[in-house]
């Protein structure tokens, strides 16, 4: 299973730069089978409100475990929307067995508090206030590789995002359920660039834009979805088929955040060669 997962997490990084398939190849090969370590005596909350008496399941033969840092805008880069959805979707494939653990290096809990009560997150949650769980650990820098599944003795059997990139999300369904996901004819999708500039977008504004996706392929581009690296991110289409030799489009809209440079991804799926399209997003807030 180690070497299928690797050889489909190299499919993953292959429309990555040369230098950074290298280091995302090295930090995968690190964690694969990884034992990650948990607090003797994590305590769990609700809400940073109320503690509960929740222990971690040992018995599960699965765990999926998400660690948050302080870095950068916790409510964006979250998503607990589109948490409490997979969530949804692994406990209808499992019967409800794989329970979800989640850990926050939180340096502001009164934010934490109003973004779990805001997304009516009910799950316990874990505040690593004295960074115990990352010290046990030494989780990586990018948020992409902080959640992983891990077996019944918490050794890593698939690392990456499954909220962020729907190709790790099949990982984890194919690992979970033994079902791989259905594979389509592949088509191209000709995109006129892959960075646009947004400009200056002004404090608490919003800026969007037009982007055109023609099939230039022979056989119909079926879009399997679309993520984008956080909330204030969003896209807007209202097809899920382009025909050979039609364009369509996608509005892509940025809420302006704190000011200063910022750099926003979306990320096409589909049955594309590449599996999948990133488009970037930068400007200024200001």
């Amino acid at each position: 299973m180690k070497t299928a997962i690797l050889s489909l997490v190299l499919l993953l990084l292959a429309s990555c730069q040369d230098n950074k398939k290298e280091q995302l190849l090295h930090l995968v090969k690190e964690w694969q089978g990884k034992e990650i370590r948990f607090p003797e005596k994590p305590v769990f909350t609700r809400f940073v409100t109320d503690t509960t008496d929740y222990r971690i399941p040992v018995a599960a033969g699965y765990k999926v475990v998400v660690y948050v840092d302080s870095i950068g805008c916790v409510s964006c880069k979250l998503q607990l929307r589109k948490w409490k959805e997979f969530i949804a979707q692994v406990d209808s494939a499992t019967d409800g067995n794989v329970p979800f653990l989640f850990f926050f290096q939180s340096k502001d809990n009164d934010e934490l508090r109003y973004i779990l009560r805001r997304d009516n997150f009910t799950l316990p949650v874990c505040i690593d206030t004295d960074n115990h769980f990352y010290n046990l650990n030494h989780f990586p820098d990018e948020m992409t590789f902080q959640s992983f599944l891990v077996d019944r003795d918490n050794h890593v059997k698939v690392i990456g995002n499954p909220i962020h990139n729907l190709s790790v999300r099949d990982l984890y369904l194919k690992e979970l359920t033994g079902a791989a996901a259905s594979s389509l004819p592949a088509t191209h999708l000709q995109i006129d660039t892959l960075e646009y500039d947004l400009g200056t977008v002004p404090a608490n504004g919003t800026k969007e834009q037009t982007v055109r996706l023609r099939n230039t392929g022979t056989e119909t581009f079926r879009l399997k979805g679309i993520t984008t690296s956080c909330d204030c991110t969003t896209a807007r289409y209202d097809w899920q088929e382009i025909q050979p030799g039609e364009t369509k489009e996608i509005t892509v809209s940025y809420q302006a955040e704190q000011p200063g440079d910022f750099l926003r991804t979306v990320t096409i799926y589909g049955n594309i060669t590449e599996k999948e399209i990133t488009l970037t997003f930068v400007g200024r807030v200001g």
